[in-house]
């Protein structure tokens, strides 16, 4: 099983590792699948805004819900996150990959929702799964790896190295499933 987690300090900072991971791979032509927090204008309005951005080439799916100025409740909307993951693991199965990034695995994830499926479904094909993880969601993810994932510097060029090495070569070329 290849799978490898990284958590870099600040806020939105393992959102902009695991973008420009993905800027680097898919400009050598490696395969992805999977979702990013979209960062940049029109990405949401608020610190609490969220959309996912789908990989390889979208779409933008916004995961919050506009509740109000006044309201304290949680924004996510969960029938969004829901068919960002539909449509994620759907291009998945139809175009394939050579490596799955995903933003985060979060609250829904530790519940036993959101991309937890897909990841599972990743690492059943064989495919490198690169995900963020946040210290409140550290310990959900470490029993769902069950001591299986790398644990990776906040460092680009530790990661992409990981994710190089992670992939599975087929005749000295990536292995395209």
């Amino acid at each position: 099983m290849r799978l490898a987690c990284v958590s870099a300090e600040g806020r939105g900072a393992t959102d902009h590792l695991l973008a420009a991971i993905v800027e680097r791979m898919g400009s050598e032509g490696f395969r992805l699948a999977g979702a990013l927090r979209a960062v940049g204008p029109g990405a949401g309005a608020g610190h609490c805004d969220s959309a996912l951005r789908l990989l390889p080439d979208g779409p933008v799916i916004d995961i919050t819900q506009n509740l109000g100025t006044g309201s304290a409740a949680c924004r996510m909307d969960a029938g969004a996150l829901e068919t960002a993951v539909a449509v994620a693991t759907e291009q998945l199965m139809m175009q394939g990959a050579d490596l799955v990034v995903l933003n985060k695995f979060g609250l829904s994830e530790a519940e036993g929702r959101g991309f937890r499926t897909m990841i599972a479904e990743a690492l059943g094909r064989d495919l490198p799964v690169l995900l963020g993880v946040s210290d409140v969601h550290r310990e959900a993810f470490d029993r769902f790896a069950g001591g299986m994932a790398v644990a990776l510097p906040a460092d680009e060029d530790a990661v992409l190295a990981w994710c190089l090495g992670a992939i599975p070569k087929v005749g000295g070329t990536s292995h395209v499933v």
